[in-house]
C-alpha cells in the first residue's frame, strides 16, 4: 500500500509541518497519521481549522504526544512528537 499525503506539507527547522485546513472528515486525520508513517521520529506542526479530537486517541494508541501551541487567527496548531 502506497502512502501518500495529499496537502500542502514541508519540513523547516522545528520539524515536519502539515496543512490540513479546509478538509472535511476524515480526511484531516488520513493525511496527519500517514505523515507520522513516514516521519517516525521527528516533531510535527500541524496546522488545522478546528480541534481535531478525535485525532487524540489515535495519537497515544500509535506513542504520540501532542499539545495546542498558538497560531494564527482561525488556526487551531498542535505540535506532535514522539514519545
Amino acid at each position: 500500500m502506497t502512502m501518500e499525503i495529499s496537502v500542502p506539507h514541508w519540513q523547516a527547522e522545528d520539524g515536519w509541518h502539515i496543512d490540513v485546513r479546509g478538509l472535511g472528515p476524515p480526511q484531516p486525520m488520513v493525511q496527519i497519521l500517514t505523515l507520522l508513517q513516514i516521519t517516525t521520529d521527528s516533531e510535527v506542526i500541524v496546522h488545522h481549522d478546528r480541534e481535531p479530537i478525535y485525532l487524540y486517541p489515535e495519537l497515544a494508541e500509535r506513542g504520540w504526544n501532542h499539545e495546542v501551541i498558538p497560531g494564527e487567527d482561525g488556526e487551531v496548531r498542535l505540535r506532535l512528537w514522539p514519545e
